[in-house]
């Protein structure tokens, strides 16, 4: 097992309420309880990093747990995935493309805490969610590049999380991304949905034409519960039936179902075409559901999947594998080159991960009040081992497979 550096302090959750989209005011302490209760009945794997105090909740020591593995493969036999970049062609690291994403992790507020979550987020995230002053800053940064002449490409807001629906702005949120003519998916764990507050969400998405991108292991119950916590995989099959119902998952562009899978295990995605047939057949047959596509996604060796494969004996194994399976065909699809990524306290990143290890993006600004487009699409990516997940077997990005 590697060596960790020391316990990371932990801040302690604020008193102060918070504003909600339809005025009123939701005390996040009472909105913490109401996520506990929730849980207590299903879906609850373990807890987050965070809660645990453990040492690898800090960013630092995921860096240093993932450069201590010993590895001599990939194309430049160095296990430097920038010297890897430099023998596939890309001598001058990952530069832009054209931004056409806009992604907001709205909050590491979640009412599960999976094994494999990238986020560490849980019911204990409570303080680490976005306010409204973040969320106004992000609708003007949306406004600049829609008015700039490179911004033209912009065509999809991304919220995630945590679970996005538990911030009290997100329906604010959406509904001015909607106004400005913009694509919105927002990343649902399904489980959420069952939750009393939030049913209204599939009619209301599809009133407003949002595509919902849910997380679900498997379609078999051993693989998505061993995942995501005792009793998941059949709240997710209500949550599912209740967005079919609301005319998701037919085909119809305005109400567009996505299926996220990621491996439950220590190896990588499989053929997401191949799959995609497979899982429309079973989840047809055995409970009558339907969706419109399936994203296969290489789990990311950090945070609570890498407090995983390090306690099984599991990390060095993992990393050999995507190395040996290094892709440079994946390079020029990566999310990191057509999406910026913004966290809860709207600090800017290259993407959801580098946002998780707090890898500030090579900008002359930190904050999205802040965001210049022009400055944006002049710098190049930051990388770590952990890019890797990314560029192994037929890629693996927030929307599915890169090559």
């Amino acid at each position: 097992m590697s060596t960790l550096p020391g316990d990371r302090p932990i801040p302690t959750a604020p008193s102060t309420p918070e504003a909600s989209g339809d005025g009123s005011v939701i005390p996040l302490h009472v909105l913490s309880a109401e996520l506990i209760a929730s849980v207590e009945d299903g879906p609850k794997r373990t807890s987050s990093l965070y809660g645990r105090r453990t040492a690898l909740a800090a960013p630092e020591a995921q860096i240093e747990a993932l450069d201590a593995v010993p590895l001599a493969s990939g194309p430049s036999q160095s296990g430097s995935f920038h010297r890897d970049l430099m023998a596939s062609g890309w001598e001058a690291g990952i530069q832009p493309a054209p931004l056409e994403i806009f992604q907001i992790n709205i909050g590491k507020l979640c009412n599960m805490t999976c094994m494999h979550c990238h986020v560490d987020s849980g019911p204990d995230r409570v303080q680490e969610n976005m306010d409204r002053e973040a969320v106004d800053a992000c609708l003007r940064a949306i406004d600049h590049i829609q008015a700039h002449p490179l911004g033209g490409g912009l065509h999809t807001v991304d919220l995630t999380g945590g679970a996005p629906e538990l911030n009290p702005h997100f329906e604010y949120l959406v509904d001015e991304c909607v106004a400005r003519g913009l694509h919105v998916i927002d990343r649902c764990n399904l489980t959420i949905l069952r939750v009393k507050r939030y049913r209204h969400l599939p009619e209301w998405f599809a009133e407003r034409g949002v595509e919902v991108a849910c997380s679900l292991p498997h379609y078999r119950k051993m693989g998505t519960d061993a995942q995501r916590g005792d009793g998941t995989y059949g709240k997710s099959i209500e949550a599912l039936k209740m967005l079919n119902e609301a005319g998701y998952g037919q085909g119809d562009p305005k109400r567009v179902l996505t299926l996220v899978t990621n491996p439950v295990g220590s190896f990588l995605a499989g053929n997401q075409e191949s799959l995609e047939g497979e899982w429309k057949e079973a989840l047809q047959r055995n409970h009558g559901v339907q969706f419109d596509r399936l994203f296969a996604l290489n789990n990311m060796p950090m945070s609570r999947y890498l407090e995983w494969l390090i306690e099984k004996g599991q990390l060095e194994g993992y990393m050999e594998k995507l190395l040996a399976a290094f892709n440079p065909g994946t390079i020029d699809g990566l999310m990191c080159r057509n999406t910026v990524s913004v966290g809860w306290d709207g600090k800017i990143y290259d993407c959801d991960f580098n946002q998780q290890l707090e890898m500030d993006a090579a900008v002359p600004f930190a904050h999205v009040g802040d965001f210049d487009l022009g400055a944006w699409q002049a710098r190049t990516v930051k990388t770590e081992r952990h890019c890797y997940g990314c560029t192994a077997g037929s890629g693996s990005s927030c929307g599915g497979a890169t090559a």
